[in-house]
């Protein structure tokens, strides 16, 4: 039996002929629930831009343009991956696998919402917020979807950037800039991502082998992935530290934000002594970084003072950030960390991009606090 008809016989009960079930079968290809995760990061962005409630107009066409830019974004990366998600077990069941969107159908409709969420941020709130949803837009479907993500371990590392975009998006809406402050909340987001991921293909690590996909505990053994993984989280943490002076938040974002990441270092090093744990900590990834960006919102509207001690929580975050991004490039630079056919020219660039980010953001964290 083929891979579709398989699909297709693990849902009989599909009704693809009645207005409501075509319906919920559009909504479902623009993923909701990650949607949802990306506009958590949105508001408090704004919210911290303007010093407090930008207005509920702003942000609801904020909400409404971001949601329409990443859920088309999200329905183009099905139609391009429509040949493995009727492989693996947990993508299978996906409208276009099932046959109840076709390819073409579903190409129209991401594309018409990529372009309305152009069009409804632009108008609705500033030109550099809609040019930013369609960088966000074109870098997963392009950059993620069709270079890395079969390519490459670092698929999901530079692929996480489309999505800390939002946090970019949200401040240029309210201000028509970016600043410091937005790009720590991109940094946030971004090393967040591979261990949310990665806990993820920890569970699902079969259907990622049988679709030849090659994620990290795939291709370098799920040993190197714990590791990764703590790496990685321990760089977070540093980033959500550095938002403390450069954002001049509160004891509120501070006291929550320290908790917040040492649980999630502790959660990690639990992980890797316990691999049943991985959709543990995938799920606490997910509360980690609802709560960092709804704690910076609240501590902005309540407005409390600015934290004194700038140096002591930029040296802190630097020092976080740079073990962790060390002990990634010494991890990354074994020889069976490659994926197959990656030279090791095209790896130093991979993990190269993504470090030199961090240190690129230190640096600009460092001269904001000189010239503030």
């Amino acid at each position: 039996m083929t891979p579709s008809r398989r699909a297709r016989r693990a849902f009989p009960f599909v009704d693809r002929g009645t207005f409501g079930s075509r319906v919920k079968a559009y909504v479902e290809l623009t993923k909701p629930r990650i949607i949802e995760l990306l506009l958590i990061t949105t508001i408090p962005a704004m919210v911290v831009a303007a010093q407090g409630w930008p207005g509920w107009r702003l942000v609801a066409l904020v909400l409404i343009g971001g949601s329409l830019s990443a859920g088309g974004a999200n329905v183009i990366n099905q139609v391009y991956d429509r040949d493995i998600d009727r492989i693996m077990n947990r993508t299978a069941g996906r409208p276009i696998p099932t046959g109840r969107v076709s390819p073409k159908a579903a190409t129209r409709f991401g594309l018409t919402l990529g372009l309305a969420g152009f069009v409804v941020l632009t108008v609705g709130s500033t030109l550099l917020a809609g040019v930013l949803s369609l960088v966000a837009f074109g870098f997963y479907v392009v950059v993620y979807t069709m270079l890395l993500k079969r390519s490459t371990t670092q698929n999901i590392v530079i692929g996480g950037a489309a999505g800390a975009v939002p946090a970019l998006i949200g401040w240029a809406a309210v201000t028509g800039g970016l600043a410091t402050a937005p790009w720590v909340m991109f940094a946030i987001i971004l090393y967040w991502t591979p261990p949310h991921f990665w806990a993820l293909s920890i569970k699902y690590e079969e259907d990622y082998r049988r679709a030849e996909i090659p994620m990290l505990s795939v291709v370098s053994g799920i040993e190197m992935t714990f590791r990764e993984i703590v790496w990685y989280s321990v760089m977070t943490v540093g980033v959500s530290l550095m938002l403390i002076p450069v954002a001049r938040l509160g004891w509120i974002y501070t006291a929550i934000a320290v908790v917040l990441g040492i649980w999630m270092v502790i959660a990690a090093l639990r992980l890797r002594s316990d691999r049943t744990r991985a959709m543990r900590f995938f799920g606490f990834t997910n509360l980690y970084l609802a709560g960092v960006f709804m704690v910076m919102m609240v501590d902005r509207l309540i407005d409390t003072p600015a934290l004194s001690g700038a140096q002591f929580w930029m040296v802190t975050a630097t020092t976080l950030v740079a073990v962790g991004g060390l002990c990634v490039i010494v991890s990354e630079m074994s020889s069976h960390a490659r994926g197959l056919g990656v030279s090791r020219l095209r790896q130093i660039a991979e993990v190269g991009v993504t470090q030199l980010f961090a240190f690129g953001l230190t640096w600009a964290a460092w001269l904001f606090l000189a010239v503030a």
